[in-house]
């Protein structure tokens, strides 16, 4: 069988240990005869997986005594409503920077519960950049950020404070980089691109923040509920937790996220040297904002674009196809993609680069 290189946007490939030790967990799980998959939740054996995960959240992103890891379902899409359902009230405003589609998704859900002010935004360039912001207004419940846009292929690397309460989507880019989280008063990212498998939203929140809402909400949709329970209010995602332990484990075995950020950074400066070089290629992000993880760029034709999707399907490249709105490639850089996967795609586009040159040749000849 042909190795592939998966470089789809989500959900992501995980370590091929990570998904074998998950594999015989299935089968069964720690040699109790029973799988993963019908294990009580409020086992001793699965709390202290729950515990253990908490931990490794804690550890590997050093979060502070006083914020709360949570551990919640419905993925960041239920986030872009909770977040305005707890913290904005109908009289009051939050401030949302608008940096490409899913910060669109999360502004029009904010709308059903208050009044919403798009700081800045960089649509009138089809979110090719990171705008500037600032904002003095003390009086919004809280300002609202997506730190990394999958589709857009843009970056966020600094997150100016403004003494007004920080929320972030970090989905696509959670552990793929340092961040001081106290900079943030919540975070919230789907399991699903650097975590482990689809159903499990991690949320990391300040205690303090969350102790500020005033809102009757229900208790699905209440964080000090998940909080006070321990994120087993409700029956939990166990194999998306249990999943996400065994990745976080091997990702504190890569040097955690130190070590992972070097080679993210390496596996990205690779990429981005040869669409730069490349004639027949171009990137679509501007340059000081472009994303790690998630690397877009375009072809010089369409032409140019159908030959080399098909050339790279052959070497087994999969998942480089762009957003279907956007178009053009999205190659999705994240951690347990191996180095080795990218240099499999820059090879390829050299080689697609010399076969249009021989091409020419042969037409002039």
């Amino acid at each position: 069988m042909q190795q592939k290189h998966n470089f789809g946007a989500g959900p992501c490939i995980l370590a091929p240990s990570v998904m074998q030790q998950a594999a015989n967990a299935v089968i069964n799980w720690n040699d109790s005869g029973l799988s993963i998959l019908e294990v009580s939740h409020r086992s001793a054996a699965f709390e202290n997986v729950i515990r253990k995960t908490q931990l490794l959240v804690r550890e590997l992103l050093n979060v502070p005594n006083d914020y709360s890891v949570l551990f919640l379902q419905g993925g960041a899409s239920t986030q872009f409503a909770m977040v305005p359902m707890n913290f904005l009230q109908k009289k009051s405003r939050a401030a949302y920077l608008d940096t490409g589609y899913f910060a669109q998704k999360a502004i029009k859900e904010a709308r059903l519960f208050g009044e919403v002010e798009i700081i800045a935004s960089s649509k009138d360039k089809n979110y090719a950049y990171i705008p500037d912001y600032s904002s003095n207004d003390q009086r919004v419940a809280y300002l609202h950020c997506t730190s990394n846009n999958t589709i857009e292929g843009t970056e966020m690397f600094e997150f100016p404070g403004f003494g007004i309460p920080l929320v972030c989507d970090m989905s696509s880019d959670i552990f793929s980089r340092r961040i001081n989280v106290r900079d943030f008063d919540l975070i919230y990212a789907g399991a699903q691109k650097n975590m482990g498998p689809a159903g499990m939203t991690l949320v990391i929140a300040k205690n303090k923040f969350l102790d500020s809402v005033k809102a009757e909400v229900p208790a699905m949709m209440d964080y000090r509920v998940f909080r006070d329970n321990d994120s087993m209010y409700n029956t939990p995602p166990v194999f998306s937790i249990y999943v996400a332990m065994l990745n976080l484990l091997w990702l504190k075995d890569q040097g955690g996220v130190e070590g992972i950020e070097k080679m993210n950074i390496k596996k990205a400066n690779m990429l981005y040297q040869e669409i730069d070089r490349n004639p027949l290629f171009k990137g679509t992000a501007n340059v000081a904002h472009r994303s790690r993880m998630n690397v877009t760029f375009k072809a010089i034709d369409e032409a140019t674009e159908k030959a080399f999707l098909q050339f790279a399907e052959e070497l087994g490249l999969v998942g480089i196809k762009g957003y279907r709105t956007v178009g053009g490639f999205r190659a999705s850089l994240y951690n347990a993609l191996p180095i080795a996967s990218v240099e499999v795609l820059v090879n390829a586009m050299k080689q697609f680069e010399n076969s249009r040159k021989l091409e020419q040749t042969l037409q002039l000849a």
